[in-house]
This record gives structure tokens, sequence and C-alpha cells, in this order.
């Protein structure tokens, strides 16, 4: 992949090429920030950069054979992580090297731009959470103790690092601190918060920002052939992710379901119905662990976008028809009596789901709070 092919980001691309061209690549790098801004994308450029045979002041060549090499992920000097779990494929003892064949297709089909649920549909594995384990390190120490083939740099890529099992980070510690030389170890999370303090202190940060709205609509102006004033809306909307705003012009039915369901749960929850709360929280359990999380995640954007209301930030509020309409209402109900523990329900809701919950009980659980915290005075 190219830098060219990435979408904005500007400032991080000439960073990126200035530390290479000056010799100044930390051997331990972390990428992070949040979805859908093309953190993966960056690391596939910044390595195919590295190793190009001719590389331009400001991108890689495309046509020497690591480029070529890299931009289909089969470059020799090119090792990727990520997280993984059994299959109908893999009954036991999953491994990232099991999985080489699924990772070059989703990430080849996505340019670069994926996401972990998207992972997990890919593979197939249904309600299970993946992790990066204690045999992905032993794996990566083993080729590291090789020399590089052809390129002047070894570099792993560990994509999600934060789901790397406690054994695997311990395993890594000293080889991402002292690595061989000539090795470059890139990070890259969405939750960078859950990393260990020990892999956090030994990798030079990079903050990736939000995708520029302007970058995004243009870009889908091109994918999807609309017209810009089409494709501001949706990358209005997406807030910086490009994964999110395809979403929105290929499935803007199923977001118009969460807000309808997210809708819905709020005014039970304001009403305090329980008998109508029970059938919805049986009815939620019954659509996915994943699709769980996304309407949790819908709803603490609606808590969000209610808080900037209510400071008159209201050109902050990516939303439009509907929604927006939904949100001038219900923002009165969100304040700072409830704000806190309304987002802090959500954020444990999602934990709770990936650790595996019972989804009934606790969206039950969720309702019944919610409930009591939206009949709080201001």
């Amino acid at each position: 992949m190219k830098f060219s092919e990435i979408i904005g980001q500007q400032a991080t691309i000439d960073r990126l090429i200035e530390s290479a061209k000056e010799g100044r690549v930390s051997h331990t790098q972390l990428f992070f920030g949040p979805p859908g801004n093309g953190k993966l994308a960056l690391a596939l450029a910044y390595a195919q950069y590295l190793n190009c045979h001719n590389p331009s002041e400001t991108d890689s060549c495309g046509h020497c054979p690591a480029c070529i090499k890299t931009a289909k992920l089969i470059h020799p000097d090119l090792h990727f992580f990520y997280p993984t779990t059994t299959t109908k494929k893999i009954k036991k003892d999953p491994e990232s090297q099991l999985f080489s064949d699924e990772w070059r297709t989703f990430v080849l089909d996505g340019n670069g731009y994926v996401a972990l649920n998207k992972w997990y549909e890919h593979l197939g594995v249904e309600n299970k959470q993946g992790t990066i384990f204690a045999r992905d390190a032993t794996e990566m120490i083993k080729r590291l103790n090789l020399k590089a083939y052809e390129g002047k740099y070894k570099i792993v890529l560990i994509w999600m690092v934060e789901k790397m099992h406690v054994s695997a980070a311990n395993k890594l510690l000293k080889l991402l601190e002292e690595p061989p030389q000539q090795t470059l170890f890139i990070l890259i999370s969405e939750q960078s918060e859950q990393l260990l303090a020990t892999i956090r202190s030994r990798a030079f940060q990079l903050k990736i920002p939000r995708i520029d709205d302007q970058s995004i609509a243009s870009a889908l102006a091109q994918k999807y052939n609309l017209r810009l004033a089409d494709a501001n809306p949706y990358a209005l909307m997406a807030h910086g992710n490009w994964i999110e705003a395809c979403r929105l012009v290929e499935n803007g039915d199923e977001d118009k379901e969460h807000f309808y369901t997210t809708q819905r749960w709020m005014r039970l929850c304001f009403k305090n119905n329980i008998p109508e709360l029970i059938d919805f929280c049986a009815e939620i359990a019954t659509i996915g662990r994943e699709k769980q999380k996304t309407f949790l995640a819908f709803s603490l954007q609606l808590f969000h976008n209610s808080l900037l209301t209510n400071n008159g930030l209201q050109t902050w509020v990516r939303l439009t028809g509907e929604e927006a309409g939904f949100t001038g209402k219900f923002a009165p109900y969100v304040h700072h009596r409830n704000l806190l523990e309304l987002t802090q329900l959500m954020e444990e809701g999602i934990r709770q789901i990936e650790r595996n919950a019972s989804p009934q009980i606790l969206f039950m659980d969720i309702s019944l709070k919610v409930s009591k915290l939206l009949s709080l005075k201001p």
C-alpha cells in the first residue's frame, strides 16, 4: 500500500516519511487512535516505504519487487499477528499463522481499513472473542531469530495489540525493549489504555487522529460515484471513521434500525415499563454479541450528543433528520448528575458482552439502572 492511497492523515504521513529519511525509526512504535482512522493502512504504507528499493521523497515506488510483495502482504520480512480463536477450521490451539490466508483476503478486501468485529465475522466465530496467544509470541521470537531475507527491515505488525494475553505480553517484553538490529515492531491499538504499562513504556507512541470530514467526503464521492454534496452528510455522521462512512452509504437501513431500537429502549426506560423492558431484553439477547456491542455503542453516542446539545454545541452533533430531533428532545434528561454513570453503564456493558455475560440479564440490569438515572432531576 502506498501513502497516496491513504485517506487524509497528511500530517501523520509527513511525520513518518521524515523519520524514515532521517533514519530515526524507533524500533517499537504504537499507532493508536479511534476506529476507522486508517492505523493499519498507515502501518502498511510505512512498511512498504521502509523496504522500498526506490522510494521517492513522498512515497514508495510501488513497482519494485519489495513493494509488490508488501502490497500483496507476502513480503518475507513482513510478519503479522492478530486476535484469533477456535473456528470450524481450527478447532484447537489457534494462532495467527494458521489464519494467514484469511487475514490477507480480509485486509486486501478492505484496502487496509478493517474493524475487529468484521474480522470476527470473516472468521465466522459467532459470539467468541479473539486473543493474541502466547503461541503467537513464541512464533514471533522464532521468526525474529532469523536474518532478514531481502528487506532493509524485518517488520512485525501486531494488530489490536490490546487483545494480547498477559502471558504473550510478558514473553515479548525483552524483545520489544531490545529487538534484533533493523527490526521494527508496529503495534496497532484502538484501546491503548488496556495495554500493560510495561508494553506502552517500551513503545514510541503515535496518536493517529480521526480523518477530516473533507477527505472522507471526497473519498466517498470517488468510491461510490456520488456528488460531493450527497457525500457530505455521510462524512459528517461518520465522525472521522472511514469504515463507518462506508457502512452508512451501504447500510443506511441498519443504522436506522439501531436508532429506532435505541429510541424505543430509552422510552421504555424513561417510563420504567418493566413488563415491556423484560420483552425488550429477551429480544436483544437474540441478535448476537457483536450487534449488542454496536447497539450499546450507539446508545453511548446518544448520551454524548445529548451533552453537546445541552451545552449549546449543536454544530458538533453529527446527526440529521429524525435522529437530531429525538436527541434534542432527549437531551434535557442527560445532565451532570447522571451523565457519568450512564456512560459507565454502556462501557461496562460492552466489556461484559466481550466476557460472555448473559445478555438478557445484563440488558435488564442496565435498563433498570438507566430508568433510575433518567428520573434524576438536573
